[in-house]
């Protein structure tokens, strides 16, 4: 591959350390405002309301983060070519229309909408689902533009003012939602909800202002340019297509889990989301900012190749840890933060699925680095396709999981789906063979490490001594074993910038 341009930083891995430090105040505020609504609300009609509505600041979280990832590459080149501020507010109003059109449908259609998200349930669960429409939407429209803004500033090799933002946005939403939630209800984390993505966007802009105006940036400058509307808004499309499918994959395994036992979907949720945040941490965060390095570059097969293989020994590492301590203390962990209704039993049921997503923790990782250099190497036309393709595959899967008996096999069942898109995305990357070899040997060697460090402290002592000592001896057996391709796989992250 032939270099274009070099641009000085903190290189790949640092970049994604601030990435997923940003992912992890994101993850943290989520996981806050969970505990704030078991606590102080329990598990009601005015709950479901709440949390269905909830369900649609996902899906557009998930268009937002993906939106993020698909702009980059564009947003590098545009910088290139001194075209970042025109490129980036073409950007800006195709989004805007997005937004406009997501808040007055939702506003217009606000009654209907709700009793479609509650299943035509109760009227309290009704009432607190359109609620909490009028506020998550525009706040999930916000982290549109926050998708946007943290590209833009990427481009500029700028990825400690998003953490920043994230931080401080998170910060004001708990303020909010603590201050409120005697007066106001459950509807306090609505609001909070919306003025953690504001204050979060307000950071943003404000630097990307504050550097406009030291280069002394022209207004014309910030005219929209690029692309045709309709070209950008199916970037858009073909940007959301990949991480909506694998969510939607997600929730349409839900019903069989519920069919299995009362409260497996609980359960398989919680699992479920350890499993992405334990993703989102590693690989997405190395694929999201490897995607503008990359974009100055000429990839071939061979390029790709390599760099998916060397993204994912580095998360698989990270990843076998965290696995390895849940399962040893994941229960403990649920029970502490959830309460006593979640101990025992379901704590360690929650232990032993956030092990069995571990072969869909695997393909994830290759998922999230394989997808954003679709959008370097411009690929975007069959992603749809895919989408389509992984989720007809889960829905047959699923239903095949749930007939045999058990969450662990919903899980497995997760794992094959998405493992359609990795294969999809490596072959039409030109990079199936080398890649996929690579992953699987990536995951023999970590896995069989897990295994050898967790599994004697777990048998012998377990809890929390037992987790200990299991992080300590897999430190010391990657020390003593120091595996070659790990250490070309660090090199090769941290020179690439």
């Amino acid at each position: 591959m032939r270099k274009r341009t070099a641009s000085p930083g903190l290189g790949s891995l640092g970049n994604a350390a601030l990435t997923a430090t940003s992912f992890l105040v994101v993850s943290g505020f989520a996981a806050v405002i969970g505990v704030i609504i078991a606590r102080e609300f329990g598990r009601t009609a005015e709950t479901d309301g709440f949390f269905a509505a909830y369900g649609v600041f996902v899906v557009l979280i998930t268009g937002s983060q993906a939106i993020r990832v698909a702009l980059l590459p564009s947003l590098a080149r545009a910088r290139a070519e001194g075209r970042l501020a025109g490129i980036a507010a073409g950007f800006a109003s195709a989004l805007a229309l997005v937004g406009a059109t997501l808040v007055v449908v939702t506003g217009l259609a606000e009654e209907p909408l709700a009793e479609l998200l509650t299943g035509g349930g109760s009227d309290v669960a009704t009432a607190a689902c359109a609620e909490a429409l009028r506020w998550i939407v525009p706040a999930a429209v916000a982290h549109l533009f926050i998708g946007l803004t943290a590209s833009t500033l990427a481009a500029l090799d700028d990825y400690a003012t998003p953490a920043v933002g994230y931080a401080v946005g998170s910060a004001a939403g708990v303020a909010v939602i603590l201050a409120r939630v005697d007066s106001a209800g459950i509807a306090a984390v609505s609001q909070g909800l919306l003025v953690s993505a504001v204050v979060a966007l307000a950071v943003q802009v404000g630097v990307l202002a504050s550097r406009a105006r030291r280069s002394a940036m022209p207004a014309s400058a910030t005219r929209p340019s690029g692309a045709p509307l309709y070209r950008r808004l199916g970037m858009f499309v073909a940007a959301a297509a990949i991480p909506l499918a694998l969510q939607l994959a997600y929730l349409v395994t839900l019903p069989f889990a519920g069919r299995l036992d009362e409260g497996a979907v609980t359960s398989f949720g919680y699992a479920y989301l350890a499993a992405t945040t334990f993703v989102g941490v590693t690989a997405f965060s190395i694929g999201l900012v490897s995607s503008v390095p990359l974009s100055r570059v000429e990839l071939d097969g061979t390029a790709i190749g390599r760099h998916v293989v060397a993204a994912t020994w580095i998360a698989l590492t990270v990843i076998g840890a965290a696995v390895g301590i849940c399962a040893l203390v994941g229960s403990d962990v649920v029970e502490a933060v959830l309460g006593s209704a979640y101990g025992d039993d379901v704590g360690d049921e929650v232990a032993v699925l956030v092990v069995a997503f571990s072969p869909w923790m695997v393909v994830a990782v290759g998922v999230n680095v394989a997808f954003p250099l679709t959008f370097v190497a411009g690929r975007l036309r069959p992603l749809p396709w895919i989408a389509l393709a992984a989720l007809v595959v889960q829905l047959g899967i699923a239903w095949a999981a749930s007939e045999l008996g058990g969450l662990d096999l919903l899980a497995l069942s997760l794992a094959v789906s998405a493992l359609v898109v990795l294969g999809a995305l490596l072959w039409l990357l030109g990079a199936l063979v080398p890649a996929l070899r690579g992953i699987v040997v990536a995951a023999g060697v970590i896995g069989a490490i897990t295994l050898t460090a967790f599994v004697v402290p777990g048998l012998v002592v377990g809890g929390v001594v037992g987790a200990v000592a299991g992080l300590v001896l897999y430190v010391a057996l990657f020390a003593v074993a120091r595996p070659r391709l790990l250490r070309e796989s660090w090199a090769y992250l941290r020179a690439l910038r």
